[in-house]
């Protein structure tokens, strides 16, 4: 087999298996491995690591498949490594109140690059790798003997693909159709999802716990900034708000908003759907002087790689400055984060500071995260991407 030489020094993350091999960590390849092929992992001294898979024109040169030097890469392989994440969410799987929620989460589920959701009897995957790319047709096959299952989607069409050269691919890959709308249940709600358009594979999935949690701080006028769907404002009608403002860029979200609402049977003369750029709505309130008792900030990923985290972290203030500014005394900011390069530490400090610019005196209340069919492996905390905090401004 091939194999990968690792620098001196450079065994230690492997050995406390972390899933990435950078190449910068890399001595020498040896052989000529093609995109996706299994590798040994050596260490400085030719001692066997692990056994990864390998991806020539990504930054993460290796992902780590096994640690265990006896564990073949076959089909029993990801049998085992497939039903073990899926019955790790046995308990979603038997609440007759979600019908939504991951499958599989890539590395944290020890599948590096597979992305699996469920939309009742649909299945969404992204095969984002070269590894998993490379085993795609069993991958779906064992996916597919679901007796309960209709069909499967694929949206591997995100922009970390190109990094591992990798082009789009989208379509139905296994079974039915899906229909143009899939309506899910999320406990008390009904949404429906587009998973041939929709952000990510249709639905902020891992935002399931944060919907329920925020209820109880949300009272008010309330601002639904970075709508999508209207998933938190449905949540926020639903704990009582006396009026709620939904501002998205897209005027496809905000229809999906319009009809969330009403599948829900919340239609009211106190809801506002408002297609602006979120930033410029931001500041239109400041200008003329509006003010809310709750602001709910949920953007999309402002930094896809660590190179843009400074970049987001611009981004990120400036929002939270503003919405701190907007927010009358005693009112709550729930706010969100999901770029993986942007960590806990630095996002409580881009909030702090937006405070302090803003004035204003605030406390964290609650600290927020992914729901739990997005599990962080302890090993690999790059997998703690949604981070979010409910912060009360003193009145």
């Amino acid at each position: 087999m091939n194999s990968i030489l690792l620098k001196p020094g450079r065994e230690r993350p492997v050995r406390r298996q972390h899933p990435w091999i950078f190449s910068g960590a890399i001595e020498k390849i040896q052989g000529d491995p093609s995109p996706g092929e299994s590798v040994d992992v050596l260490d400085s001294e030719g001692h066997w690591l692990a056994r990864a898979a390998y991806s020539p024109q990504s930054q993460i040169r290796a992902r780590v498949w096994t640690w265990d030097p006896d564990e073949a890469l076959d089909v029993a392989f990801f049998q085992r490594r497939i039903l073990s994440a899926i019955n790790m969410r046995s308990p979603l799987r038997l609440d007759p109140e979600v019908s939504a929620y991951r499958e599989i989460f890539a590395e944290s589920d020890l599948l590096p690059g597979l992305i699996v959701d469920r939309y009742g009897a649909f299945r969404v995957v992204q095969f984002l790798s070269q590894g998993v790319e490379r085993y795609r047709d069993q991958i779906l096959d064992i996916l597919s003997q679901d007796t309960e299952l209709e069909g499967i989607y694929e949206r591997s069409d995100v922009d970390v693909r190109k990094l591992e050269g990798l082009n789009s691919k989208v379509g139905v890959v296994w079974g039915s159709e899906p229909p143009e709308r899939i309506k899910i249940r999320e406990h008390a709600h009904h949404y429906w999802v587009d998973v041939y358009r929709g952000h990510k594979t249709g639905f902020y999935l891992d935002q399931r716990r944060n919907r329920r949690e925020v209820g109880s701080w949300i009272f008010g006028d309330v601002l639904d900034a970075f709508c999508y769907s209207g998933a938190f404002t449905v949540a926020a009608i639903a704990a009582g708000a006396k009026s709620v403002v939904s501002v998205d860029s897209s005027e496809k979200a905000l229809t999906f908003t319009s009809d969330n609402i009403a599948l829900n049977d919340q239609v009211s003369s106190n809801t506002e759907q408002v297609e602006d750029d979120v930033f410029q709505y931001l500041r239109y309130c400041r200008d003329s002087r509006r003010s809310f008792d709750t602001i709910l900030l949920d953007p999309p990923k402002f930094a896809a790689t660590s190179a843009q985290v400074e970049k987001a972290a611009r981004g990120y203030k400036d929002i939270n400055l503003l919405a701190f500014k907007l927010l009358r005394p005693g009112g709550v900011l729930i706010s969100f984060s999901c770029s993986g390069g942007v960590s806990q530490d630095l996002f409580q400090k881009i909030i702090a500071d937006a405070a302090l610019d803003a004035g204003v005196e605030a406390n964290i209340r609650v600290v927020l995260g992914q729901a739990e069919d997005h599990p962080i492996r302890l090993n690999f905390p790059e997998g703690r991407y949604l981070k979010g905090l409910i912060c009360s401004v003193r009145a």
